[in-house]
Protein backbone atom coordinates (compact mmCIF):
# COMPACT_ATOMS: atom_id res chain seq x y z
CA UNK A 1 0.00 0.00 0.00
CA UNK A 2 1.70 3.28 -1.03
CA UNK A 3 2.39 5.72 1.84
CA UNK A 4 -0.12 8.29 2.21
CA UNK A 5 1.74 11.92 2.13
CA UNK A 6 1.56 14.64 4.74
CA UNK A 7 -0.78 16.76 2.60
CA UNK A 8 -3.34 14.05 2.37
CA UNK A 9 -3.81 13.50 5.91
CA UNK A 10 -3.62 17.10 6.55
CA UNK A 11 -6.62 17.92 3.67
CA UNK A 12 -8.05 14.32 5.76
CA UNK A 13 -8.42 15.90 9.11
CA UNK A 14 -9.57 19.46 8.10
CA UNK A 15 -12.05 18.15 5.78
CA UNK A 16 -13.47 16.11 8.29
CA UNK A 17 -15.31 19.07 10.66
CA UNK A 18 -16.42 20.62 7.28
CA UNK A 19 -18.54 17.35 5.92
CA UNK A 20 -19.69 17.00 9.89
CA UNK A 21 -20.69 20.31 9.32
CA UNK A 22 -22.51 20.02 5.92
CA UNK A 23 -24.26 17.12 7.34
CA UNK A 24 -25.64 18.58 10.19
CA UNK A 25 -26.84 21.95 7.86
CA UNK A 26 -28.83 18.87 5.70
CA UNK A 27 -31.26 17.74 8.71
CA UNK A 28 -30.97 20.99 11.06
CA UNK A 29 -33.91 23.63 10.51
CA UNK A 30 -32.79 26.73 9.39
CA UNK A 31 -34.00 30.38 9.28
CA UNK A 32 -36.18 30.75 5.93
CA UNK A 33 -39.40 30.61 4.74
CA UNK A 34 -40.16 29.15 1.25
CA UNK A 35 -43.28 31.18 -1.05
CA UNK A 36 -44.71 29.91 -3.85
CA UNK A 37 -47.33 32.01 -5.93
CA UNK A 38 -51.10 32.18 -3.54
CA UNK A 39 -54.55 32.63 -4.02
CA UNK A 40 -56.03 35.53 -6.12
CA UNK A 41 -59.73 37.55 -5.51
CA UNK A 42 -61.96 39.36 -7.87
CA UNK A 43 -62.46 42.60 -5.67
CA UNK A 44 -65.34 43.24 -7.94
CA UNK A 45 -67.01 39.85 -6.60
CA UNK A 46 -67.55 37.49 -4.17
CA UNK A 47 -65.36 35.87 -1.77
CA UNK A 48 -66.68 32.69 0.53
CA UNK A 49 -70.03 33.62 -0.26
CA UNK A 50 -70.09 37.70 -0.05
CA UNK A 51 -69.26 40.37 -1.80
CA UNK A 52 -65.70 41.69 -1.29
CA UNK A 53 -66.91 45.22 -1.92
CA UNK A 54 -70.39 46.46 -0.34
CA UNK A 55 -71.71 50.03 -1.84
CA UNK A 56 -74.62 51.31 0.56
CA UNK A 57 -76.54 55.20 0.90
CA UNK A 58 -75.69 54.73 -3.13
CA UNK A 59 -76.29 53.01 -6.45
CA UNK A 60 -72.90 50.38 -6.86
CA UNK A 61 -72.51 50.36 -10.95
CA UNK A 62 -72.83 46.57 -12.52
CA UNK A 63 -69.28 45.89 -13.41
CA UNK A 64 -67.88 43.46 -16.04
CA UNK A 65 -63.71 42.42 -15.75
CA UNK A 66 -62.11 41.78 -12.91
CA UNK A 67 -59.81 43.59 -10.64
CA UNK A 68 -57.79 40.58 -8.64
CA UNK A 69 -55.83 41.13 -5.89
CA UNK A 70 -52.90 38.89 -5.25
CA UNK A 71 -50.94 37.20 -2.45
CA UNK A 72 -48.06 34.51 -1.95
CA UNK A 73 -48.08 31.10 -0.42
CA UNK A 74 -45.22 31.32 2.70
CA UNK A 75 -44.24 27.87 4.84
CA UNK A 76 -45.51 29.28 8.19
CA UNK A 77 -43.32 30.97 10.97
CA UNK A 78 -43.28 27.29 12.84
CA UNK A 79 -42.65 25.32 9.71
CA UNK A 80 -39.21 23.63 9.18
CA UNK A 81 -37.18 24.50 6.69
CA UNK A 82 -34.06 22.41 5.41
CA UNK A 83 -31.25 22.87 3.19
CA UNK A 84 -32.55 20.72 0.20
CA UNK A 85 -35.76 23.22 0.86
CA UNK A 86 -33.70 26.18 0.27
CA UNK A 87 -31.69 24.87 -2.43
CA UNK A 88 -34.79 23.63 -4.52
CA UNK A 89 -36.19 26.89 -3.93
CA UNK A 90 -33.23 28.95 -5.32
CA UNK A 91 -33.55 26.75 -8.45
CA UNK A 92 -37.02 26.92 -9.31
CA UNK A 93 -39.31 30.13 -10.94
CA UNK A 94 -41.76 29.47 -8.82
CA UNK A 95 -40.83 29.40 -5.54
CA UNK A 96 -38.21 31.36 -3.66
CA UNK A 97 -36.49 31.50 -0.58
CA UNK A 98 -36.85 34.26 1.74
CA UNK A 99 -35.41 35.01 5.40
CA UNK A 100 -38.29 34.10 8.19
CA UNK A 101 -37.56 37.92 9.68
CA UNK A 102 -38.59 39.11 6.13
CA UNK A 103 -41.91 37.72 5.89
CA UNK A 104 -42.94 37.12 9.89
CA UNK A 105 -42.38 39.45 12.79
CA UNK A 106 -38.95 38.22 15.01
CA UNK A 107 -39.90 36.97 18.32
CA UNK A 108 -43.94 36.88 17.54
CA UNK A 109 -46.12 33.52 17.97
CA UNK A 110 -47.90 32.44 15.14
CA UNK A 111 -51.67 33.70 16.91
CA UNK A 112 -50.06 36.92 17.48
CA UNK A 113 -48.62 36.74 13.66
CA UNK A 114 -52.38 36.04 12.57
CA UNK A 115 -53.68 39.05 14.92
CA UNK A 116 -50.90 41.35 13.28
CA UNK A 117 -51.65 40.58 9.76
CA UNK A 118 -55.68 40.68 10.18
CA UNK A 119 -54.94 44.22 12.24
CA UNK A 120 -53.02 45.46 8.79
CA UNK A 121 -55.53 44.34 7.02
CA UNK A 122 -58.34 46.04 8.70
CA UNK A 123 -56.58 49.05 9.13
CA UNK A 124 -55.49 48.66 4.90
CA UNK A 125 -59.46 48.48 4.03
CA UNK A 126 -60.26 51.79 5.90
CA UNK A 127 -57.17 53.55 3.99
CA UNK A 128 -58.17 51.73 0.92
CA UNK A 129 -61.69 53.72 1.10
CA UNK A 130 -60.27 57.05 2.46
CA UNK A 131 -58.40 57.15 -0.83
CA UNK A 132 -60.85 56.02 -3.20
CA UNK A 133 -63.52 58.36 -1.74
CA UNK A 134 -60.96 60.93 -1.76
CA UNK A 135 -60.29 60.53 -5.13
CA UNK A 136 -64.10 60.34 -6.30
CA UNK A 137 -64.41 63.98 -4.02
CA UNK A 138 -67.22 61.68 -1.82
CA UNK A 139 -67.83 61.73 1.78
CA UNK A 140 -67.89 58.86 3.86
CA UNK A 141 -70.91 60.21 5.48
CA UNK A 142 -73.04 60.31 2.23
CA UNK A 143 -71.76 56.68 1.01
CA UNK A 144 -70.48 53.96 2.88
CA UNK A 145 -68.20 51.28 1.65
CA UNK A 146 -67.68 47.87 3.65
CA UNK A 147 -64.85 45.59 2.77
CA UNK A 148 -64.79 41.81 3.02
CA UNK A 149 -62.47 39.62 2.30
CA UNK A 150 -61.34 36.25 4.41
CA UNK A 151 -58.38 34.06 4.92
CA UNK A 152 -55.59 36.97 3.69
CA UNK A 153 -54.17 39.60 5.89
CA UNK A 154 -51.75 42.28 5.31
CA UNK A 155 -51.68 45.64 3.48
CA UNK A 156 -50.49 44.57 0.28
CA UNK A 157 -54.43 44.47 -1.59
CA UNK A 158 -55.01 48.30 -1.18
CA UNK A 159 -54.51 49.69 -4.30
CA UNK A 160 -57.09 46.83 -5.60
CA UNK A 161 -59.59 47.64 -2.97
CA UNK A 162 -59.73 51.31 -3.75
CA UNK A 163 -59.65 50.53 -7.37
CA UNK A 164 -62.58 48.38 -6.94
CA UNK A 165 -64.59 51.16 -4.99
CA UNK A 166 -63.95 53.41 -8.01
CA UNK A 167 -65.02 51.44 -10.38
CA UNK A 168 -68.03 50.36 -8.59
CA UNK A 169 -69.27 53.81 -8.09
CA UNK A 170 -67.80 55.69 -10.99
CA UNK A 171 -65.99 53.16 -13.56
CA UNK A 172 -64.06 55.32 -16.03
CA UNK A 173 -65.34 58.32 -15.39
CA UNK A 174 -67.24 58.02 -18.84
CA UNK A 175 -69.90 55.42 -17.89
CA UNK A 176 -67.72 52.42 -19.15
CA UNK A 177 -65.90 50.30 -16.55
CA UNK A 178 -62.72 50.81 -15.57
CA UNK A 179 -61.55 47.19 -16.53
CA UNK A 180 -62.73 47.83 -20.27
CA UNK A 181 -63.89 44.18 -19.39
CA UNK A 182 -60.53 42.81 -18.98
CA UNK A 183 -59.03 40.75 -15.88
CA UNK A 184 -56.46 43.06 -14.15
CA UNK A 185 -54.44 42.24 -11.00
CA UNK A 186 -52.07 43.77 -9.31
CA UNK A 187 -50.90 44.61 -6.02
CA UNK A 188 -49.49 47.56 -3.70
CA UNK A 189 -50.05 49.13 -0.27
CA UNK A 190 -52.57 52.54 -0.61
CA UNK A 191 -52.25 55.43 1.96
CA UNK A 192 -55.33 57.73 2.92
CA UNK A 193 -54.37 60.33 -0.51
CA UNK A 194 -53.50 58.01 -2.67
CA UNK A 195 -50.11 57.13 -3.04
CA UNK A 196 -49.51 53.38 -3.42
CA UNK A 197 -46.24 51.44 -1.91
CA UNK A 198 -44.18 48.61 -2.40
CA UNK A 199 -45.11 45.03 -0.95
CA UNK A 200 -42.76 42.57 -1.39
CA UNK A 201 -42.88 39.02 -3.48
CA UNK A 202 -44.31 40.27 -7.13
CA UNK A 203 -42.06 37.90 -9.49
CA UNK A 204 -44.36 35.05 -7.43
CA UNK A 205 -47.54 37.59 -7.52
CA UNK A 206 -47.52 38.19 -10.93
CA UNK A 207 -47.07 33.93 -12.16
CA UNK A 208 -50.58 33.71 -9.78
CA UNK A 209 -52.07 36.33 -11.69
CA UNK A 210 -51.70 34.99 -14.84
CA UNK A 211 -52.65 31.41 -13.77
CA UNK A 212 -56.05 32.91 -13.16
CA UNK A 213 -56.26 35.11 -16.31
CA UNK A 214 -54.96 37.90 -15.92
CA UNK A 215 -53.39 40.20 -18.84
CA UNK A 216 -52.61 43.37 -17.01
CA UNK A 217 -50.49 43.87 -13.90
CA UNK A 218 -50.28 47.29 -11.55
CA UNK A 219 -46.95 46.58 -9.61
CA UNK A 220 -45.54 49.93 -7.37
CA UNK A 221 -43.01 51.44 -10.07
CA UNK A 222 -40.16 50.76 -7.33
CA UNK A 223 -40.92 46.91 -8.00
CA UNK A 224 -40.78 47.25 -11.53
CA UNK A 225 -37.54 45.12 -12.03
CA UNK A 226 -38.42 42.59 -9.58
CA UNK A 227 -41.67 41.98 -11.35
CA UNK A 228 -39.78 42.01 -14.61
CA UNK A 229 -37.22 38.84 -13.21
CA UNK A 230 -40.00 36.31 -14.15
CA UNK A 231 -42.52 37.89 -15.61
CA UNK A 232 -45.05 35.32 -17.60
CA UNK A 233 -45.54 35.40 -21.28
CA UNK A 234 -48.69 37.61 -22.13
CA UNK A 235 -48.79 39.57 -19.00
CA UNK A 236 -47.97 42.89 -19.03
CA UNK A 237 -46.42 45.17 -16.45
CA UNK A 238 -48.11 49.19 -15.96
CA UNK A 239 -46.00 50.97 -12.99
CA UNK A 240 -47.98 52.85 -10.52
CA UNK A 241 -46.83 55.48 -8.03
CA UNK A 242 -50.62 56.99 -7.08
CA UNK A 243 -54.33 55.63 -7.56
CA UNK A 244 -54.66 58.75 -9.77
CA UNK A 245 -52.22 57.24 -11.75
CA UNK A 246 -53.38 53.58 -11.61
CA UNK A 247 -57.43 54.49 -12.82
CA UNK A 248 -55.30 57.25 -15.47
CA UNK A 249 -53.41 54.03 -17.06
CA UNK A 250 -56.65 51.57 -17.50
CA UNK A 251 -58.93 54.46 -18.95
CA UNK A 252 -55.96 55.35 -21.42
CA UNK A 253 -55.28 51.06 -21.90
CA UNK A 254 -59.00 50.74 -22.98
CA UNK A 255 -59.27 54.26 -24.97
CA UNK A 256 -55.31 52.85 -27.19
CA UNK A 257 -53.87 56.13 -25.36
CA UNK A 258 -50.41 55.90 -24.38
CA UNK A 259 -49.66 53.64 -21.05
CA UNK A 260 -46.78 53.67 -18.74
CA UNK A 261 -44.41 50.26 -18.56
CA UNK A 262 -41.84 49.22 -16.96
Amino acid sequence: MPAVSPRARILAICSAPVLALLAVAAFAPLPFSVAEPGTTVNVLGSDHGGPVIKISKAMPRKTTGQLRMTTIAATGPDATVRLKDVISGWFETDRAVMPRDSVYPVGKTTKEIEAHNAAEMEKSQDTATSAALGYLHLSSKDVKVRLRLADVGGPSAGLLFSLGIVDKLDGDGRGGDLTGGRTIAGTGTITADGKVGAVGGVALKTQAAKRDGATVFLVPRAECADAKAELPQGLRLIPVTTLKGAVNSLVALQSGHRVPRC
